[in-house]
């Protein structure tokens, strides 16, 4: 598998803490494993400090646990925490999407239907990469139409976790033209300045995706 690199666009701390929790939600550190400070620090040609920086961020996120004498141990990623991660989503897109319909302008309104032909186009073409990158685009264009500064924090506070569950929703291409299509009707009932009929599209396609997520989970564990 390969692994995430330092990209040189962030503190180094915050790079390595990218690169670790990245790893650990994507189980390629086993629930339980040690972390070993120095083995990273090499790998990552990096000093010892920003690993050991990284560490207190993670415990903070509770992705890794520090035992005293012996050591930091990666507490891993479970299908309750995939579960948790969806159901956040929902509460929170399903307020971002009503405060969008409340205080977006045309012309945003219009670049999300472009962003949404996008999608058209790497779904038909199953362009798997690019539609993750449109996918997440998307949603973050309706959140920055709520015109709430609060609310685009909230996203960035999770974005890496909801980054890996929608990699994760993304995996089988039989899915893809799902995916494109509970979009299209989120962005139909934005254009029409829908609330109930946003809020409850936003509500099926995560849940949806949250049924995909875990299935997909599932199948990684060999379940």
């Amino acid at each position: 598998m390969e692994h995430k690199r330092l990209t040189g666009e962030s503190s180094l701390a915050e790079e390595v803490t990218d690169v670790l929790r990245d790893r650990i939600i994507n189980g390629e550190y086993a629930m339980g494993e040690k972390l070993i400070e120095n083995k990273i620090a090499g790998e990552l040609k990096v000093s010892r400090t920003p690993v050991r920086d990284a560490f207190k961020q993670l415990a903070k996120e509770q992705l890794v646990e520090y035992v005293a004498n012996k050591g930091c141990f990666a507490k891993g990623f479970s299908q309750k925490d995939m579960s948790d991660i969806y159901a956040v989503r929902k509460a929170v897109e399903q307020l971002a999407v009503t405060w969008a319909i409340e205080n977006a302008e045309e012309r945003s309104i219009e670049a999300l239907s472009e962003q949404l032909d996008l999608m058209s186009f790497y779904t038909e073409h199953n362009f798997y990469e690019k539609l993750l990158e449109a996918n997440e685009e998307f949603h973050y264009m309706i959140y920055q139409m709520t015109g709430s500064r609060f609310l685009v924090q909230i996203l960035k506070s999770y974005q890496d976790y909801v980054h890996v569950a929608r990699k994760n929703t993304l995996k089988k291409e039989d899915d893809l033209p799902e995916i494109y299509g509970e979009h299209a009707e989120i962005y139909q009932a934005i254009e029409r300045r829908d609330i109930a009929a946003a809020v409850d599209a936003v509500g099926r396609h995560l849940d949806r995706s949250c049924r995909r997520a875990e299935e997909r989970w599932m199948e990684k564990q060999g379940k």
